[in-house]
């Protein structure tokens, strides 16, 4: 049976096939830099060149359907964003409750001109997050362990671990942790967890099993204890109260 990894990474290279046959190229890496880079600069008017430039491209196809391909390729632009605004002196926290924001409101969407829009709303929206940002809330080195927590969700985390990434040691980032975010590392990591995988909730037909391996839950019992603590709800009643036909059909 192969796992929920290789079926990922079997699809990733299937869409890659089908993208160079149908000549469906992604955007030059000089512009999507040069996007980035004025994203960091909060320069709102070569952002919004570039952006156009970008969109001239024919999009690569992310899936089947054109209105879920260009919500595939748009999230993708939010996650760019989110690491450009980042490195522009906004803090982790407040760009992926920003990213999140815009995550939902991307699957919202039921047309292909509301999306396109809502790209240019939310290139302005994360340059002006930029603009605000003039004092992080965070030291650099809790700044540094979000970032790291948010990339590596997926993979088995160590408290040992993250402190290396952060060049400090663990009990040190523990304790700076709790001190300035309020929560444990764990306590962070299990609601960052949650957050993420109601998306596969509510967007796929991942049963709930997979989706707790794939976020490290040793088992789909602690994952649905872990969920209900945060969200009151299982994950089972999460997806039946929060399903819509419009997210289905997408």
């Amino acid at each position: 049976m192969l796992t929920i990894k290789q079926t990922m990474i079997d699809q990733f290279m299937s869409m890659r096939i089908h993208n160079k046959k149908s000549h469906h190229p992604h955007p030059s890496y000089l512009l999507e830099h040069q996007l980035l880079e004025s994203i960091t600069r909060k320069d709102m008017e070569r952002a919004s060149l570039l952006l156009k430039n970008i969109n001239q491209i024919t999009r690569q196809s992310c899936a089947r359907r054109k209105l879920r391909s260009l919500k595939n390729s748009v999230i993708s632009s939010c996650t760019l964003f989110t690491r450009a605004a980042i490195k522009g002196g906004v803090d982790p926290e407040t760009a992926f409750q920003l990213n999140d924001t815009y995550l939902q409101k991307i699957e919202d969407l039921t047309s292909i001109q509301s999306i396109h829009q809502l790209e240019y709303s939310m290139l302005d929206d994360f340059i002006q997050t930029v603009k605000k940002a003039d004092n992080l809330p965070y030291s650099p080195v809790i700044n540094k362990a979000i970032i790291y927590l948010h990339e590596h969700i997926l993979s088995e985390l160590t408290l040992e671990e993250i402190a290396q990434a952060c060049y400090v040691s663990p009990s040190y980032l523990s304790h700076l942790f709790k001190k300035e975010v309020g929560l444990s590392v764990v306590q962070f990591i299990n609601e960052k967890r949650v957050e993420e995988s109601k998306y596969f909730l509510l967007n796929t037909s991942t049963s709930i099993a997979d989706i707790a391996r794939l976020f490290q839950f040793c088992n789909q019992s602690y994952y649905t204890s872990v969920f209900k603590k945060y969200v009151n709800q299982t994950p089972k009643q999460y997806r039946e109260a929060m399903a819509t036909p419009t997210l289905k059909e997408c």
